[in-house]
């Protein structure tokens, strides 16, 4: 069973999510902030995690400590959930479209978390969601779950679509990443032994 449930409270966020990576793509979401809420909802369905996040922040404040807090606990949900990597393919990528917007996305459950941004991301609030808070996700999402994540955009212009290219990418980077290997068994995929 590759499952996780992270609970994290702070003085500014009390987050709690529950993963499975073998799932079908069910999603329970609820952030307080709408497009925040589609995305990680698409992240799921596109990864086929199954995927529950409920998370009260100091959203009267912004939605900065929310969607970062979020990611610090799903990077763990992750890294708890994929265990010691026995067995999985390692490495994902994609080239993914969305209408105008082309993004690019790679990893690598290397154990060295990382994100390598290469995105141009206009500043614009979708919804009540800041733009610019996209990057803080990935931030946090990447060094707790301990991958390395390139993201890189290709093209585009509407920013909803730029960012939720981006989180479709991803998903589906990661889907291929944590795929059982048939042919590896239980071996772990580097020649240093360790991951």
């Amino acid at each position: 069973m590759r499952t996780s449930s992270i609970t994290r409270t702070t003085s500014e966020t009390d987050i709690a999510i529950s993963l499975d990576l073998d799932g079908v793509g069910t999603a329970e979401i609820d952030t307080g902030i709408g497009f925040f809420d589609h995305m990680l909802d698409a992240f799921a369905r596109h990864g086929l995690f199954d995927l529950a996040v409920k998370a009260e922040g100091d959203l009267h404040v912004d939605g900065h400590h929310t969607v970062e807090d979020v990611g610090i606990v799903l990077g763990q949900a992750f890294a708890e959930a994929i265990g010691d990597k026995r067995g999985i393919v390692r490495y994902g990528d994609i080239t993914l479209p969305m209408d105008e917007a082309l993004v690019l996305a790679a990893v690598d459950f290397s154990g060295r978390g990382g994100l390598y941004w290469q995105m141009d991301i206009p500043y614009q609030m979708v919804g009540s969601f800041d733009s610019t808070l996209a990057k803080e996700f990935f931030i946090a999402f990447a060094t707790n779950a301990h991958i390395t994540l390139h993201v890189q955009q290709l093209a585009g212009e509407n920013v909803h679509h730029i960012i939720e290219c981006l989180f479709k990418a991803t998903a589906r980077a990661l889907r291929s990443a944590v795929e059982r290997d048939p042919r590896a068994a239980d071996a772990l995929p580097s020649t240093k032994g360790a991951l």
